[in-house]
């Protein structure tokens, strides 16, 4: 049986990367924060939200500077 991935809110996420709500609005707005509209609302898949954030770790293209994270210290931020 799979298992049903773990849906995150805006706010949970927001506190996840531990950056501020509207910026987690805007990259997923951009398409650069993979998320999904739910009505008016967004919803994130918590193992699509970790992908995204190892390759935004591995990248350095600066979506992380959006949040605030330099790339070397990151995972212990976020992790």
């Amino acid at each position: 049986m799979t298992a049903v991935p773990r849906i995150l809110t805006a706010k949970e996420v927001a506190d996840y990367l531990r950056c501020h709500i509207s910026t987690v609005y805007r990259l997923a707005k951009t398409g650069k924060l993979p998320g999904f509209r739910l009505g008016a609302d967004w919803r994130f898949r918590e193992d699509a939200l970790q992908n995204w954030l190892d390759v935004e770790l591995n990248s350095g293209n600066g979506d992380l500077a959006e949040l605030g994270i330099n790339a070397p210290d990151a995972r212990s931020r976020v992790a």
